[in-house]
């Protein structure tokens, strides 16, 4: 009776037409293979990492992120002395307990998650290898008991007050009409201005071209960022932002009277907003650097502002300006779009100093507390 067909890849079963059914071999993947060689081992392991470097890539993930995970897993496989899979839950106690003991909590937040995911990706891909290979299988020595605790985003950033912003601006204004180098000067007084009136972040203003200024768009004008952050380091994100409080004043004003003191040619491709004394070989000139900006921001406080010595960076100003925005009256969801956050939680972290949720909720209980004394009186 031909009722059933069984594969023989499947059960070890195949139909023999004319003679019934006969048992055929199947090689099981649980079966002992020889052990393989340390050499053999050791190539391994490298094309282990260089294939998660290709499938983080194939995922969007910036350059950057994907360093950084390499990073952390190299230092890990430093410590640990031998392959990563070897790895069990007593020896990440040992580490996080005590080698990262005193480390800060971003350090061992971004150690353990780079191992989590070194070992989700040997679970998914490696699995039935890596067992054939060394008769181990795969588990994640991080777990509930020791995954270190904490968010990298813990940090309370309180920005300055508006009086104390105005007085920084003031005095580094005033102090340009008198500086030895006018061009480099108000380039860095002019990024600056724009981190705390629009709230980009240092790296989406040095990577500003001429063209991104987009005078034509919106009641403003608009700037097209197109280096913006992208959420869990997926690469950079796009958006535009209008130049709200007096933004495009201040860029007409750079564009006007500084920007061609600095020698570049405005018609050509790619031209940067802000501007390096470098030049690059063609006789163009390069970006201003990460660098230069920070340190120009932290010359202009200590002369100015010397009570934030130290503390004013430009993500303070970014922090600043979204302060600003909601005490002005912008929403959130309008915030969040400005800023290119992926999520409304993450906006409310830059404007919750601010935020009078529980004052608010406190004098209302203080009316009704008095409400009902009146009443019983």
């Amino acid at each position: 009776m031909n009722w059933f067909h069984f594969s023989r890849f499947s059960s070890g079963w195949a139909e023999d037409r004319g003679r019934g059914l006969a048992v055929v071999p199947v090689r099981d993947l649980r079966s002992y293979r020889p052990a393989a060689s340390p050499e053999e081992l050791e190539q391994f392991e490298i094309d282990v990492l260089a294939e998660l470097v290709l499938a983080r890539s194939s995922a969007g993930l910036a350059d950057g992120t994907i360093r950084s995970d390499l990073s952390n897993l190299e230092q890990i496989r430093e410590w640990f002395g031998r392959p990563l899979w070897e790895m069990q839950p007593q020896d990440a106690d040992t580490y996080f307990g005590q080698v990262l003991r005193a480390a800060p909590s971003g350090t061992r937040l971004a150690r353990a998650a780079a191992l989590s995911v070194y070992f989700e990706f040997l679970e998914l891909r490696h699995k039935v290898a890596l067992h054939a290979m060394t008769g181990r299988v795969v588990e994640c020595p991080i777990d509930e008991m020791n995954r270190p605790r904490g968010s990298k985003d813990a940090k309370l950033r309180i920005p300055p007050l508006e009086t104390e912003i105005r007085a920084l601006f003031t005095g580094w204004a005033q102090e340009l009409a008198t500086c030895r180098k006018f061009a480099p000067a108000a380039r860095n007084y002019a990024a600056a201005r724009l981190m705390a009136d629009v709230g980009l972040r240092i790296n989406e203003v040095r990577h500003l071209d001429l063209a991104d200024v987009r005078w034509e768009l919106g009641r403003f004008g608009k700037l097209h960022v197109r280096v913006g952050k992208g959420a869990r380091g997926s690469g950079p994100r796009e958006r535009m932002v209008p130049l709200l409080n007096g933004a495009g004043r201040t860029l007409r004003w750079y564009i006007e009277d500084v920007w061609g003191q600095f020698g570049d040619d405005h018609t050509r491709h790619g031209a940067p907003l802000f501007v390096s004394e470098r030049v690059n070989g063609d006789g163009s000139r390069r970006r201003v650097g990460y660098d230069t900006l920070r340190a120009g921001l932290a010359e202009a406080t200590g002369r100015h502002l010397p009570s934030w010595v130290g503390r004013l960076s430009p993500h303070v100003l970014r922090h600043y300006c979204a302060s600003q925005l909601y005490l002005g009256g912008v929403d959130l969801i309008s915030i969040q779009e400005m800023y290119g956050h992926a999520w409304v939680a993450t906006t409310m972290k830059y404007v919750h100093v601010h935020r009078s949720r529980i004052e608010d909720a406190w004098i209302a209980g203080q009316k009704r507390v008095a409400a009902r004394l009146e009443g019983l009186m």
